[in-house]
């Protein structure tokens, strides 16, 4: 096992129904698999690696008060979440997938060397507004 990799995240979302179907595309496409139903109607998206590490993405209900709240990534909390691809053509693979779906994408597949030498990536939401990205770079 890797010290210090993140094991789990949980999002809490407005409708598990439509997340669930956006990251069950987004995340399978990774490699990502369903896993644990929630009572809620969210789920767990689990990825097991050969190496034994191993790292959860969990959607769940909003609760209370903050149910309808819209997600600001820059008020304290998540700004965004970044997923490492292995090449630029899985990059543009996930791009495709995103138009397919019709998922929010922000910023289509471009070169960003401000983020670092051949640091590609493409940039979208997920149906209540979290930023995610999925980048390529190089070693």
């Amino acid at each position: 096992m890797t010290r210090g990799i993140v094991h789990h995240i949980d999002l809490s979302v407005t409708d598990t129904a439509l997340a669930c179907a956006f990251y069950e595309a987004v995340l399978g496409f990774m490699g990502y698999v369903p896993g644990h139903r929630r009572d809620d109607g969210g789920r767990d998206f689990d990825l097991a690696k050969p190496d034994g590490n191993f790292s959860s993405i969990g959607i769940r209900a909003s609760e209370g008060d903050n149910a309808a709240r819209a997600h600001d990534r820059y008020a304290p909390g998540l700004h965004h979440i970044a997923w490492r691809a292995e090449s630029r053509g899985e990059v543009d693979a996930l791009h495709t997938l995103l138009q397919t779906i019709g998922a929010n994408v922000t910023d289509a597949p471009a070169d960003y060397p401000e983020y670092g030498n051949g640091y590609y990536a493409v940039f979208f939401a997920d149906p209540d507004g979290l930023k995610l990205e999925f980048v390529y770079l190089p070693s």
